[in-house]
């Protein structure tokens, strides 16, 4: 207790404390000094990392803001658009219609020809006729016999003679077995 001294002042209990002997505070900063040359790093990168994030949560709350109130200017631009875009969806379905109604037509027809088609078959099968011949409208029966008659067949030479077998090793095949020599090697 050499840092006490006691008075006999007023009152008896009156304490004086000595002014610090050291007021420079070397020894905070010697102790700092030692905490950033262990940690320096850490707390470095550490800020940085807490400064990013605070940046981008401000950026990511500043962009989930609600937009402003739509401006009657807007309001009229989003119903001409809506119109805009109603109207080309009825001139696509219109000429989709067309198109539509332009493919039943042409199924129609089909049907008829296949139809009409087969009443000919039946009627030439009925009369004794060949129904082949009367199956192509575009060519009449005595015309088609005619040109398949006209028509030569190639001669064709078969690429294989008629007494071939593969398995009998005949005819000169360039494969052939031939077994190694059995015994002691030659080489030692």
């Amino acid at each position: 207790m050499d840092d006490v001294e006691v008075s006999d002042g007023d009152s008896p209990y009156t304490v004086e404390k000595a002014p610090l002997r050291n007021p420079d505070l070397t020894p905070l900063s010697l102790n700092v000094g030692e905490l950033l040359s262990l940690y320096g790093w850490y707390l470095l990168f550490g800020t940085l990392l807490v400064y990013l994030l605070l940046q981008y949560l401000s950026r990511r709350r500043s962009s989930q803001r609600s937009p402003p109130p739509p401006t009657p200017q807007d309001v009229a631009l989003v119903a001409r658009r809506q119109e805009a875009m109603e109207a080309a969806r009825m001139k696509m379905q219109e000429e989709l219609d067309a198109k539509a109604s332009i493919f039943r037509e042409k199924q129609k027809q089909q049907e008829e020809e296949k139809r009409r088609q087969k009443i000919e078959i039946w009627d030439s099968m009925q009369t004794g006729k060949s129904y082949r011949g009367t199956a192509t409208p575009s060519q009449p029966p005595a015309e088609a016999s005619s040109s398949a008659a006209a028509r030569p067949k190639p001669d064709k030479k078969p690429l294989r003679s008629a007494d071939y077998s593969p398995l009998s090793g005949q005819e000169g095949g360039s494969c052939t077995f031939r077994p190694g020599r059995r015994g002691p090697s030659a080489g030692g």
